[in-house]
């Protein structure tokens, strides 16, 4: 048992090593058909990166976010959606049925990536890197925030303390030089990361 602890503290350190010694656009992920993108097609744009699904109480945030991609794209903004099912199971389908809901229901733009795990053992190693520059920090204040901390404290009464990505709609900006700046909470209004987003762009 010890054996296994120690060997896991050292993956972990290692994997830590990795994480550090990489940038945004040493990434490669994979489009809806399978294809890899590489990250440093989208150097010099600020990015939100997002985990999404279809059927959570926060998908109307599509709307909000093809709004704020239509009003600061041609000043360097690009919103890439990465839809997960890890919360609640909420974005069932294959990524075919999820573009098809995204674009008929609410006429969405932005680039759209194959699902992906943002936590465990199979965690994308982009969201790996983006939860070692920003960790969690809280839900904030208010009544959805209030209801996922009640929520996700029976599940794991030290969720807090850990990087993990919480629930669908997490959002992370990467400024035009690469630099994870940023990490919005789904809870957090749109109005707010509309002002951040606009403050990044040139």
């Amino acid at each position: 048992m010890k054996l296994k602890l120690f060997v896991a503290a050292i993956a972990a350190f290692l994997l830590g090593l990795s994480l550090n010694a990489q940038g945004i656009y040493d990434f490669k992920v994979k489009d809806m058909e399978g294809k890899e993108v590489s990250l440093s097609d989208y150097q010099g744009k600020v990015l939100l990166i997002v985990n999404t699904a279809t059927k959570c109480g926060f998908t109307p945030q599509y709307e909000e976010l093809q709004a704020l991609y239509e009003k600061y794209k041609d000043k360097g903004l690009v919103i890439l959606d990465f839809p997960c099912n890890q919360f609640g199971g909420q974005a069932p389908g294959d990524i075919a049925s999820i573009h098809e809901f995204c674009t008929s229901k609410y006429n969405t733009t932005f680039p759209q990536f194959d699902k992906v795990d943002v936590n465990g053992d199979d965690q994308s190693p982009l969201f790996a890197f983006l939860k070692s520059k920003q960790a969690f920090k809280g839900f904030g204040n208010g009544q959805q925030a209030k209801f996922m901390d009640e929520m996700l404290k029976k599940q794991d009464p030290d969720y807090a303390s850990k990087p993990d990505i919480k629930w669908n709609f997490t959002k992370f900006l990467v400024d035009s030089k690469g630099e994870v700046v940023a990490r919005f909470e789904p809870t957090v209004s749109m109005n707010f990361v509309s002002t951040v987003v606009s403050s990044k762009l040139y």
